[in-house]
């Protein structure tokens, strides 16, 4: 699979995307604190993610092939993922960003929430864990000190991490994905520990392994300006060795995930993009 350039301009991975320059400015109102909170602190960083209704498939009826995330094109080297659909959610149960959904849970399980791999890749099955269910530990490897890895699980299990849900795959031209679900109690736990600790403007806040000098990726498209649903990307800069990695951190209510991608050489871009906006579709 052919690599793209920084350079080249890539279709939008999301039909009908509103233009985040002519995006209506937020009510200041206090009636949604975490919405402001991300508006007014990641404006330059946060990109967010259209969500589609629950228990739909992601409509692909009357869209032109390069407008659908899900379906790979020889152009750009989008990789070709299943149909994907909303987890069902139990009888009665709100969506997580439901008005009357005040913690912002995700009442779906956790493990049918992480984006499958796409086709012709390989399973991580080390990323499967127990019944599917990550171990702290088996997450943590992913940054580089052993100082941060321990300070990164004292924060989770004070801040009642319940459990982490994961996924990892190869593709034939060697990138490694990996994805983490983490869910707490709350969605302001989640925005505090995305805010203050993990996703800060200009560089992440823990390095992972292999990728110290990690920076905002600039070049990443904002999709669609909504609310609650925020993400913070980030790229390694050169010089960055045999491998460069991408990464995002995404905010979804009581969930906050890691999108972790890797390839020797340069980290095409463009599946990387199509991977953290499927995955945020699948929490919104």
């Amino acid at each position: 699979m052919p690599d793209t350039a920084h350079g080249t301009e890539t279709p939008a991975l999301l039909a009908a995307a509103p233009d985040p320059a002519t995006a209506p400015t937020p009510d200041p109102a206090p009636r949604d604190r975490r919405v402001l909170r991300a508006t007014l602190r990641w404006t330059a960083a946060v990109l967010t993610f259209a969500a589609f209704g629950a228990g739909t498939a992601y409509g692909i009826t009357g869209m032109e092939r390069t407008d659908v995330p899900g379906l790979a094109t020889v152009s750009d080297g989008r990789w070709t993922y299943p149909t994907l659909t909303k987890a069902p959610l139990p009888s009665g149960s709100p969506g997580p960003f439901a008005v009357e959904n005040k913690a912002g849970s995700h009442y779906a399980d956790l493990r049918a929430l992480v984006l499958p791999a796409p086709e012709g890749a390989t399973v991580d099955k080390a990323l499967s864990g127990t019944d599917g269910w990550l171990a702290t530990k088996d997450l943590l490897v992913e940054y580089a000190e052993k100082e941060d890895r321990d300070e990164l699980g004292t924060k989770f299990s004070e801040n009642g991490l319940r459990h982490i849900a994961a996924r990892g795959w190869t593709t034939p031209d060697g990138t490694h994905t990996r994805i983490y679900l983490l869910q707490f109690d709350t969605a302001v736990v989640v925005d505090d520990l995305f805010g203050q600790d993990l996703a800060p403007y200009g560089s992440p806040g823990y390095a992972l392994r292999d990728a110290s000098d990690s920076v905002s990726d600039e070049h990443f498209p904002a999709a669609a300006r909504i609310p609650d649903l925020t993400a913070s990307v980030y790229v390694e800069s050169k010089p960055y060795g045999k491998e460069q990695t991408r990464h995002a951190y995404l905010s979804a209510g009581d969930v906050l995930a890691l999108v972790v991608q890797s390839r020797k050489g340069t980290a095409n871009p463009v599946p990387f993009q199509q991977t953290v906006t499927l995955q945020a579709q699948l929490l919104g």
